[in-house]
């Protein structure tokens, strides 16, 4: 499986890619739904978007934590032709494979608040926290392992535990720009360049 050479992009990076996002976004769809009386009323509204902001984090931080223990578990060292995609591109090419479905989930913030104010905006805060606690979470697991995860760029389609992954790739903790968890590293690692060679 890790023979030749291949991309790898963070496992966690990934998983933090939609949480800011889906957090602002929601927050804004929020305050604009609660300037909205709506047909329940701002307080009905406000109380069922606590509930779904409680409910949504919960699914986002809860959802499929057996398989990224197993693949965790069962990660393999990654070759040294490796090439560790930065923090940034990983980022920045969730964003744009996703801009159109993040500018329809903010109008339907703000248009269900029409109904139900402010609900559905929090709703999707919820998963950004969520999403940043599971990020939170398999740094945890990284720093337990002394070891970065990642997964092949062309399998992960947008999810590190897609059925196409079969399997997770581990480094050093100094590999790549980004730390446990996928927050981004302050300084450049001094082994620097994209190809993985003391990053064992």
């Amino acid at each position: 499986m890790g023979r030749g050479a291949y991309a790898l992009a963070r496992v966690a990076v990934i998983v933090r890619a939609p949480a800011r996002w889906l957090f602002w976004l929601g927050a804004l769809g929020a305050g604009i739904g609660a300037l909205v009386p709506g047909l329940t009323g701002r307080r009905i509204g406000l109380l069922a978007g606590a509930g779904l902001f409680v409910v949504t984090g919960a699914v986002a931080f809860l959802a499929r934590r057996r398989r990224y223990t197993e693949l965790a578990g069962g990660a393999e060292r990654a070759g040294r032709s490796v090439y560790l995609q930065d923090r940034a591109v990983s980022l920045r090419n969730w964003r744009r494979a996703r801009r159109w479905w993040l500018a329809v989930a903010f109008l339907v913030a703000v248009g269900s608040s029409f109904a139900v104010p402010a609900a559905v905006g929090l709703g999707l805060a919820g998963l950004g926290v969520g999403l940043w606690a599971k990020a939170l979470w398999l740094g945890s697991v990284e720093r337990r392992a002394d070891a970065l995860l990642w997964v092949r760029t062309e399998r992960a389609q947008g999810s590190p535990v897609a059925a196409a992954v079969s399997g997770w790739f581990a480094t050093g903790l100094a590999a790549g720009d980004a730390l446990p968890g996928g927050a981004r590293r302050r300084t450049r690692p001094t082994t620097g360049g994209a190809v993985v060679s003391a990053a064992r």
